[in-house]
């Protein structure tokens, strides 16, 4: 897991992409150290349910390197709290300052306070489930604002989804799961796309909970109800 991070790591790295994008952010690089404290600590032996994010959250992995990485969930429940250096082209109005970040991350606050509750020691989260994003790339603009992979040419991403779903492939192969589940459509989407690929002769369960993004109406009347829901009706859990 660890060799399959660095190496998609070092194939987004040299991307450039052309405006809107005025910058672009890579944790895995910046960020390395608590990322594979991530993977040392969660990501050995099988699992039964892969979770599948889409791409870094500016108060969330952004500074932290981990999946949804609202920094007291990952601080006091994971136990990962790292140095955390800065991107080479840093934005003035969205600086990196990594476990020092005051701001929350919504949608990590919501999924790791889910799980932590029902899982009050991460261990046993961990044994049965790990949770990775499907790329690693934050882009934005010169105000600021993210960029959604949507709004990107299609010749800019071809070279990031195909790193992108060779390291989802490698994710899927290491922890053989039996469940690949998408929090969002996007990411279920993604999931079925390299099973499909890569593995055409492995039967997996899919499925997906609801984004607990803060934009989404839907998310914001209880996701962790729904999203409990969700998993107990799907019988993941």
């Amino acid at each position: 897991m660890i060799a399959a991070a660095q190496e998609l790591t070092n194939e987004l790295q040299p991307l450039l992409f052309s405006p809107p994008v005025s910058h672009v952010y890579l944790p895995t690089e910046y960020a390395w150290a608590s990322h594979k404290l991530y993977l040392e600590k969660f990501a050995s032996g099988q699992k039964k349910v892969l979770m599948l994010g889409m791409n870094p959250g500016p108060w969330g992995m952004a500074q932290t390197g981990i999946p949804f990485g609202e920094i007291p969930a990952v601080r006091d429940w994971m136990g990962i709290s790292t140095a955390v250096d800065k991107p080479t082209n840093e934005h003035p109005k969205r600086p990196i300052e990594g476990f020092d970040c005051k701001r929350s991350e919504v949608s990590g606050r919501r999924l790791w306070g889910l799980f932590s509750e029902k899982f009050p020691d991460a261990m046993d989260f961990f044994e049965d489930h790990f949770v990775t994003n499907y790329c690693p790339l934050v882009w934005m603009g010169d105000t600021g604002k993210n960029i959604t992979p949507d709004k990107l040419p299609k010749h800019e991403m071809e070279p990031v989804e195909k790193a992108c779903q060779k390291h989802l492939a490698a994710v899927i192969s290491a922890i053989q799961p039996e469940w690949l589940i998408g929090v969002g459509a996007y990411a279920e989407k993604k999931l079925i796309e390299a099973a499909n690929d890569h593995f055409p002769d492995q039967k997996f369960k899919t499925g997906k909970i609801l984004h607990p993004s803060p934009a989404s109406p839907i998310a914001n009347r209880g996701w962790e109800s729904q999203a409990e829901k969700q998993l107990l009706e799907m019988g993941v859990w």
